[in-house]
């Protein structure tokens, strides 16, 4: 069974950066997609990011040019830098692994304030 366990988030003011991350205990981490997600209260949860086994990346409009997604596949670990927060970016975040979402990280919770 694959775990994920993320780390980072918290409180920040708009304006201001974060970065989460996400290990994997799989050894075939390197041939996985990987993604970030997010639901904020009352919302549907929304893809962010994705990166490819081969590293390249796409990026939900609401996101591009702030925040980055990046692996470092000799820790088994993916990471999404943001940037220029919003308060409409205050969410639960998680990371997935997996062409299809197959796995899930426990979500971190992510607050900008005004």
């Amino acid at each position: 069974q694959v775990q994920l366990v993320q780390s980072g988030g918290g409180l920040v003011q708009a304006g201001g950066s974060l970065r989460l991350s996400c290990a994997a205990s799989t050894s075939g981490f390197g041939a996985y997609n990987m993604a970030w997600f997010r639901q904020a209260p009352g919302k549907q949860r929304e893809l962010v990011a994705l990166i490819t086994s081969g590293g390249r990346t796409n990026y939900a409009d609401f996101v591009k040019g702030r925040f980055t997604i990046s692996r470092d596949n000799a820790k088994k670990t993916v990471y999404l830098q943001m940037n220029s927060l919003k308060p409409e970016d205050t969410a639960i975040y998680y990371c997935t692994l997996g062409h299809r979402y197959d796995f899930w990280g426990q979500g971190t919770q992510v607050t900008v304030s005004e």
